[in-house]
């Protein structure tokens, strides 16, 4: 079983940080409005499909009367 070394750990850990390719700004920036669009055509569509299926299932349970 390997020894635990807490020290040796956070050497590889600071090390492979160091490696990380971080997004540009503009980069962020482009994906977080592409994000919120997805966001706001998603909630769009939704609101209409449950508008439908309300006005479908009203119509539905109106017919018995």
């Amino acid at each position: 079983m390997a020894k635990f070394a807490p020290i040796e750990f956070f050497k590889q850990v600071k090390g492979e940080a160091g490696k990380i390719t971080w997004p540009t700004r503009k980069e962020t920036m482009a994906t977080t409005f592409a994000v919120f669009i997805m966001v706001l055509i998603v909630t769009i569509f939704l609101y209409v499909a449950d508008q439908l299926f309300g006005w479908l299932i009203g119509l539905i349970l109106d017919i018995g009367n």
